[in-house]
């Protein structure tokens, strides 16, 4: 059996609370014909441990943050919020995270961002036709009537929004998070 080591759980442990701490503090609407599409930047934290620690860390923090967000501050979207958050956050931690192992230049992190917001939308429109009509209450036939008007705009947006943010700190953070010290000019 392999030891993880201290402080990369402790940093882990750190990042999925922060991930819980901001959908607490930042959820809001974008589309106000579609008010339960909320934007929250909870997954920077889990893309940020994703490129650090690599996919499989990434994923299995999806799984912990899901379920921890899904039986507290996300509370009301009970079971279904908690499947289409592991399913949607981790396919875009296994994937991104998988090619940016392979490719950790800048152009490695700018394709397995952009993979993964193509690939999150494309998991959250099949989620949304399967979840939501069992979720709202709603014929199949309305959410896929909302699908190009909202769903999946929502859903580019929200994800691309997340991989800029993560793009845009990672590199600063990454070393510090993986214990490195940062070089100074």
């Amino acid at each position: 059996m392999t030891r993880v080591p201290v402080r990369k759980l402790t940093t882990l442990g750190v990042l999925a609370a922060l991930s819980i701490v901001l959908v607490f503090f930042i959820h809001f609407p974008i589309f106000p014909a579609a008010p339960f599409l909320e934007y929250d930047p909870a997954d920077i934290p889990i893309f940020i441990a994703t490129f650090t620690f690599g996919p499989a860390w990434g994923f299995l923090m999806t799984v912990a943050v899901s379920v921890i967000q899904g039986i507290t501050v996300s509370a009301g979207s009970g079971w279904i919020g908690i499947v289409m958050h592991i399913l949607a956050t981790g396919s875009f931690a296994l994937v991104a995270g998988s090619i940016y192992q392979r490719r950790r230049t800048l152009g490695g992190a700018v394709l397995s961002l952009a993979v993964g917001v193509l690939l999150m939308t494309a998991v959250m429109t099949l989620c949304n036709l399967i979840f939501t009509p069992l979720f709202m209450g709603q014929p199949m036939e309305t959410v896929v009537a909302m699908l190009l008007p909202a769903i999946i705009p929502f859903n580019l947006l929200k994800a691309g929004i997340n991989a800029v943010v993560t793009f845009v700190v990672y590199k600063p953070l990454g070393r510090v998070l993986q214990g490195k010290r940062m070089q100074t000019a």
